[in-house]
């Protein structure tokens, strides 16, 4: 997933501000004891997230995928004071370990974590966020989208992550698979969409930034 040679990808997390403490024991559990560990957001996007959270000082974040919590974590740092951060998942066997660290992280009581499907609980969520992150399975992301975009007030955000898919999306010998074919349909939804400006970074597996006008 990462496109840089090892060097460059090595100078860039060394001239990037570190993880927190909580953040690092967190990368090494989930590599050491959870399966697909390249799930996790890692060092350079993490720092992303947070960043663009703490530009916008959100009051409602919704993340649509929480893994090990690594990406809530990150995003939570630049909430609103009384802003919380909404994030779900389905996988009910890593609830013990993600409440653990939001409990570590201090933030309990700024994170609402919901276990389940997304598809059903996000039309139950009465907020207007500020901010989206989504990071689920591929093929919803165009169900993601628009469950959100009218949940999402002007000048917020949606980002969504693993957009090149490990570069199949430029290879047209291996974009046959439905992963790499919802992950092209739904770039070019939001490229296409007068709703929202747009902006693809080749950041590990690329994150596609949109803006709501």
């Amino acid at each position: 997933m990462d496109f840089l040679p090892l060097e460059l990808q090595q100078y860039v997390e060394n001239h990037t501000s570190p993880e927190s403490e909580v953040l690092k024991k967190l990368n090494r559990d989930t590599h050491v004891n959870v399966m697909k560990p390249r799930m996790l957001s890692g060092h350079l996007q993490g720092r992303l997230l947070a960043m663009i959270s703490q530009m916008l000082r959100p009051q409602h974040i919704l993340e649509i995928g929480t893994y090990t919590g690594y990406s809530a974590i990150c995003l939570a740092e630049g909430l609103a004071e009384a802003g919380t951060l909404h994030t779900i998942d389905v996988n009910a066997e890593l609830e013990e370990m993600v409440r653990r660290y939001f409990a570590e992280a201090g933030l309990t009581d700024k994170i609402k974590y919901y276990l389940g499907q997304a598809l059903t609980i996000i039309p139950t969520l009465p907020y207007t966020f500020d901010l989206v992150f989504i990071d689920a399975d591929k093929v919803n992301n165009v169900n993601y989208f628009d469950l959100v975009i009218d949940k999402v007030r002007a000048g917020g955000f949606i980002i969504t992550d693993n957009v090149l898919w490990s570069g199949k999306v430029a290879n047209s010998t291996l974009n046959t698979d439905k992963d790499t074919q919802a992950v092209l349909a739904f770039n070019r939804k939001v490229h296409e969409d007068p709703r929202v400006e747009n902006i693809l970074l080749p950041i590990r597996d690329g994150l596609l930034i949109a803006r709501k006008i």
